[in-house]
């Protein structure tokens, strides 16, 4: 059936986080400090990893990825929501707002993909050490890479074939074109999109299953070494990816359940969540956290 009088709308409003202008200063300073430790945290492991040779292993080409998605994810993101901030007319065009939403959800479901390979990673350094350098060869690698960046590709081709068809309603209670935001927003037949939804919703619980089921194994190992610092230094870097994986995983499937229940209102403050912290922690667990990641900032330190 035909859709009746569909208008054509050419821009979005983003409703933000406030209008008093006191606050929206506030809000501006506190973002843009995190955007700004964002760039240079991500950048600063980047920049370590690849300058130290002893970092030259699968653990941290891995972790230069998850750097690498979280400066993509927070510059899709926080740009925009800082100019908005300061800004009385929080507009984003049509191609703009879907292009965020695109990329967002490219970006989202390889991080979640990564958190996976980064979990079996460990899981072959503890439970099977002997076998971890065929198992985890740079070949191997190269070609989990191309996997999960061409296969969160096919995110972008479905947006780009099935678009979102949007009616009356431009006005979106968000800070960010997120992607159930704006099915709240669309009308026409949205059955493909829900089946989308359920869908990326399994992916999610899979993915977060098999992380749990990895470490659970991990636990299993860990608790059989009798080396009391193989088994701190074991629990130490797995420490650290659970945290990331806590943070990622756990507000997502929030936003998922409050989109379920209907409750869409503080979507927003709780994808501010996942949008942000993610990409600030991240870099400060693996360098705080990691002995590896210290020594070699500390040797670079002496170099220069």
């Amino acid at each position: 059936m035909e859709h009746p009088n569909h208008t054509h709308i050419k821009d979005f409003i983003l409703t933000g986080f406030s209008q008093n202008l006191q606050t929206c200063i506030l809000i501006f300073v506190i973002f843009l400090v995190i955007y700004i430790l964002t760039i240079l945290g991500n950048s600063f492991l980047i920049s370590i990893v690849i300058i130290s040779p002893p970092l030259h292993a699968p653990m941290y080409y891995f972790l230069c990825n998850l750097s690498f998605l979280d400066l993509c994810f927070s510059s899709c993101i926080a740009p925009k929501m800082l100019f908005d901030t300061l800004s009385k007319e929080r507009r984003i065009s049509l191609i703009g707002c879907l292009t965020q939403m695109t990329f967002g959800v490219f970006l989202a479901r390889t991080e979640c993909i990564l958190l996976c390979v980064m979990a079996y990673d460990r899981y072959v350094a503890i439970c099977l050490p002997l076998h971890y350098t065929v198992i985890m060869s740079w070949r191997a690698c190269r070609y989990i890479t191309v996997i999960m960046w061409s296969g969160s590709f096919t995110v972008i081709i479905i947006h780009i074939l099935k678009p979102l068809v949007f009616c009356v309603e431009n006005t979106l209670n968000h800070f960010a074109c997120e992607a159930l935001t704006l099915l709240d927003v669309a009308c026409g037949n949205l059955s493909f999109y829900k089946i989308a939804l359920l869908i990326g919703g399994i992916f999610l619980l899979s993915s977060l299953t098999f992380i749990v089921l990895s470490y659970i194994w991990i636990l299993i190992s860990v608790f059989k070494i009798h080396s009391a610092g193989s088994r701190s230094k074991a629990f130490s870097t797995c420490a650290s990816h659970l945290v990331v994986v806590s943070l990622f995983f756990g507000t997502i499937i929030i936003v998922y359940t409050g989109q379920v229940k209907g409750s869409t209102s503080n979507l927003k403050y709780i994808s501010l969540i996942y949008a942000v912290l993610p990409p600030v922690i991240n870099p400060l667990i693996y360098s705080l956290r990691n002995r590896d990641v210290k020594e070699a900032f500390q040797k670079f330190l002496l170099i220069s």
